[in-house]
This record gives structure tokens, C-alpha cells and sequence, in this order.
């Protein structure tokens, strides 16, 4: 019984995973939600019936899935061509952040022969690029391997990040055994269908984020505090997100070496972004491009859909100008808050803090993408909550936003997102709250 279920599973899995990888039209979403359904209802059943001794066999199927999404052009997200063409910027020369891209177009001087047919593709074509270093240094080593085919330069990212997901895997190994948990819980993250069509399939770096950030965890659980903080401002600039996981850490290095961690990681911080401060435009474009994410960008939020409706009633018009900075400050000050009020300096008890970081930021963000929940996924499995499972799977309903051009979303889906989510947190917790702790071995102390 239970091999006949895994057996479904890897079937289930695998089939969801290379139609939407290879095959599937994203404004065709019931094809698109019904095929990661198929995908979905596999992972539960391997996920559900895997047993410790079958571990490994789980681990490379993964392997194989993402192995094979490398050769499959991103067909669920537009970002890929943005990278090519800040990779291509930055091979003739120019920094990406000086100008947006319709800049080049006006101005055929500006650059060396801007591709216009790239151009046309590009989502956001009049604001800056937002993505930090080591994003942009994967860019330019793709644009560099393969000027001249798109595809060639998606797959040279797709192997780097196929390299992100094969570090966090031997971490995600390393750590659970470090905290004396199950190893299958990797499975969680391993095999998820959201995790496997959108980090390698449709090339979000949030894999590469999550493995220098799951490095820092491992170094830090290890008394490794310089390496800790250098891997640490990697992650940050792959992703800005970890920045408002710092705090987190004040607590448990105050006995230790603080200043080490800090002064290193704000020097290697500073290492990294040197290259593209030195080219001019840096602060002026990137920052432009994030208070424009805050105030001009939305899709599927939960409070700030909830403000905005209270703007339109109040003023007749959208107020995302207003409510998307406040949210913002309100996520900042709750999770500075949880920091400090975290008594802890145990690193057992640091992904659960983390977690909740991450789940304030995505409640208070006025754009929350199915990709963005990696974190929350990969964090999950040092903690008892599966929430974040769940909201894996009903993310996928935002996807019927893109069926029209322009995309228009469907505010009940999204209502239907968040309700069964939060019912399930609540679910969850009462149960968290009634159970009793059992006594069990956690493995050597962390």
C-alpha cells in the first residue's frame, strides 16, 4: 500500500512538473492549475508515505526534476529577459542602474546596439533594474557564455541556480542533523512543485538567496562567525530580503563575537555592491525602483488589499502611495519588535524566528508572487508549522490573473487564498497550543 502510494507520487510529480516546465501556456489556467493539482497531489502522497530509509532515492529524484527544467525555457515568468538584458548591459560596458531600459532606445548612443527585440519583451522597460550583485553578476557570466541566444543565457543561469539548490540540499542535510531532526522533512522543500517550477524551471534567485542563506545558518550553528557574516551579505546581495532577518541575531551574538559578525558583514556587503557604486546611478536608480515597488506595484496582497478598499471609500481613489510605504514601516517595526523581545540565543529556535519574519513581510508586502514563498517553505522544515505548504498550493490560483492582457486578478481568488491559509494557521496553532511536549532526543545541542 504504502509503495503503490509513492509509486503514484513519483508518477504524479513527475508528469505535473514537465508539462509545466516543458509544455504549458500560462493564459491557459485551468491547464496550468490543473496540471500543478496533479504535481501537488503527488508531493503530498511521497511526502506523506516516505520513510527514513527511502530518503535518498526521493533526493535524487528531485535532482533529476530540476536537472531536466534546466532545458526548459521559463514559460510562466518574463523576468528571464530583464536579466539578459541587464547581463548584456553590463558586458558592453554600461551599468544597468544608471537607466532604465526604454533610455537605451531613445538614446541609440548610450549604448552598443540595444536589442530591440529584447526590449519588447521586457515587463517593466521605464524603471531601473532592482537586482543586487550577485544577481547581476549571474546575469553578465550568461550574457557573456551566450550573446546571441536567449536561450543558451537562461540556461547558464539555470545551472547556477541548479548549483544554489544542490548546496541547499547538502545544508538542508547538514542542519537537520545537526537539530536532531528527521531527514525527510528536506522532502518538504525537496520536492515541492511551487519550489521546482519556480526557482530552476522559471529562474527566480531565490534559490541562490536561500543556499548562501541556509550557509550562514550552518556557519553560525558552527561558531563560524566571519564566514556566517560573509555568507550572510551574499544572500543579501542576491536578495535584499535577509537584511530584516539581522536582528534576529543581536540576542544570540551578544555573549559572542558581535562585532566580528557585524564589521564583517557590513565589509563584505560593502565588497560587493563597490563594482556597481563605482559606475554612478547606483543609489539613485535602485533606490528610485524600490520606493516605486512600495508605491506603484500590486498583486495578490491580503492587509493592503484590505486598506486599499478602505481608500476607495474614503477618497474615491487607490491610495498605494500611501498605505504600500506604511505597510512597510509596520513590518519593519513588528519584526524589530519580535527580535528584541526574543529572549532566545539558542540557534535551535532561529528558523522559526525567521519564518515569522518573512510571514509579517509577505502579509504587509502589496506584491506577493508565488516564488516569494520559498523562504517560508525551506524555513519550514525545522519547525512543527505546514501553513506554508499549504499556501503553496493555493498561491498557484494567482495565476489566473495573466488569462487577460493587460492581467486583471480575481480579488476573490485571492480572498479564497488567504482565508484557507489563515484558517489552517489557526487550525494549526490550536493544535500547537493543545499538544503536549513530547520528550524525545534533539541531538547535539546547537
Amino acid at each position: 500500500m504504502r509503495a503503490a502510494a509513492r509509486l503514484l507520487g513519483a508518477v504524479l510529480l513527475t508528469l505535473g512538473v514537465v508539462y509545466l516546465g516543458f509544455a504549458v501556456d500560462r493564459t491557459d489556467f485551468w491547464s496550468l492549475f490543473g496540471a500543478f493539482t496533479v504535481a501537488f497531489a503527488g508531493y503530498l502522497l511521497v511526502v506523506r508515505f516516505v520513510g527514513e530509509d527511502r530518503v535518498t532515492s526521493w533526493i535524487v529524484l528531485g535532482i533529476l526534476l530540476r536537472v531536466a527544467l534546466v532545458f526548459a525555457f521559463p514559460r510562466l515568468s518574463d523576468d528571464v529577459y530583464r536579466f539578459i538584458w541587464d547581463g548584456q548591459l553590463l558586458v558592453a560596458g554600461e551599468n544597468p542602474f544608471a537607466h532604465p531600459p526604454a533610455h537605451y532606445l531613445e538614446d541609440t548612443a548610450a549604448a552598443t546596439g540595444p536589442d530591440t527585440a529584447l526590449f519588447s519583451r521586457l515587463n517593466s522597460p521605464d524603471y531601473h533594474s532592482v537586482y543586487p550583485p550577485v544577481a547581476q553578476a549571474v546575469f553578465t557570466l550568461a550574457a557573456w557564455i551566450s550573446p546571441g541566444s536567449w536561450y543558451g543565457a537562461a540556461v547558464v543561469m539555470k545551472v547556477v541556480l541548479l548549483l544554489a539548490e544542490l548546496g541547499t540540499l547538502w545544508l538542508l542535510l547538514r542542519l537537520l542533523s545537526g537539530y536532531g531532526l528527521p531527514r525527510s522533512r528536506l522532502l518538504l522543500y525537496w520536492l515541492n512543485p511551487l519550489i521546482l517550477v519556480e526557482i530552476v524551471g522559471n529562474l527566480h534567485f531565490e534559490g541562490v538567496m536561500l543556499c548562501f542563506l541556509l550557509l550562514s545558518l550552518y556557519l553560525l550553528t558552527r561558531s563560524r562567525y566571519g564566514a556566517a557574516a560573509g555568507a550572510m551579505a551574499f544572500s543579501v546581495a542576491s536578495k535584499l530580503l535577509p537584511l530584516m532577518l539581522l536582528p534576529f541575531l543581536l540576542q544570540r551574538l551578544w555573549k559572542r563575537p558581535f562585532w566580528t559578525y557585524f564589521l564583517t558583514f557590513g565589509a563584505v556587503t560593502m565588497a560587493l555592491f563597490l563594482p556597481l557604486l563605482i559606475g554612478g546611478g547606483f543609489l539613485s536608480g535602485f533606490g528610485n525602483s524600490l520606493d516605486l515597488y512600495f508605491r506603484k506595484f500590486e498583486f495578490n496582497a491580503s492587509l493592503y488589499y484590505l486598506l486599499r478598499s478602505y481608500g476607495f471609500y474614503e477618497v474615491g481613489y487607490n491610495q498605494i502611495a500611501r498605505f504600500g510605504p506604511l505597510l512597510a514601516r509596520v513590518a519593519a517595526l513588528t519584526i524589530l519588535i519580535i527580535a528584541l523581545a526574543d529572549r532566545k540565543t539558542d540557534w535551535r529556535s532561529l528558523p522559526g524566528m525567521w519564518l515569522a519574519a518573512f510571514v509579517i513581510y509577505l502579509l504587509c508586502a502589496t506584491t506577493v508572487h508565488p516564488w516569494y514563498l520559498a523562504a517560508p517553505i525551506v524555513l519550514c522544515c525545522f519547525t512543527p508549522w505546514r501553513f506554508p505548504l499549504v499556501w503553496s498550493y493555493l498561491i498557484m490560483l494567482t495565476y489566473t490573473s495573466y488569462t487577460t492582457v493587460p492581467y486583471r486578478e480575481n480579488l476573490w481568488l485571492v480572498g479564497v487564498e488567504y482565508l484557507l491559509v489563515a484558517a489552517f494557521f489557526l487550525v494549526e496553532r490550536g493544535y500547537r497550543t493543545k499538544e503536549r511536549p513530547a520528550r524525545i532526543s534533539h541531538g547535539p545541542r546547537l
